[in-house]
């Protein structure tokens, strides 16, 4: 069976995080992928940051404020 519950709590303020999992995308470019995003409606919720020698990472607010990441892959991330 399986599938996307409604929440059983009230979400929590936006200063707060995430109280669940956040599902994180590989993407060819971060920036461009970064620019479609907020050019759509996304909103930034972490701004790129390196994950040494393995990649870039950074979290989206979709429109109904779920929290994404993408990640580029990237070895030579510092």
């Amino acid at each position: 069976m399986g599938g996307v519950l409604k929440r059983p709590v009230k979400t929590p303020p936006m200063e707060f995080g995430t109280n669940a999992f956040t599902c994180s995308i590989q993407v060819e470019n971060f920036d461009a992928s970064a620019q479609t995003i907020v050019e759509n409606g996304g909103q930034l919720a972490m701004s790129k940051f390196a994950i040494p020698g393995r990649c870039w990472q950074g979290y989206f607010m979709d429109t109904d404020n779920n929290v994404f990441g993408i990640f580029e892959v990237d070895e030579n991330a510092k």
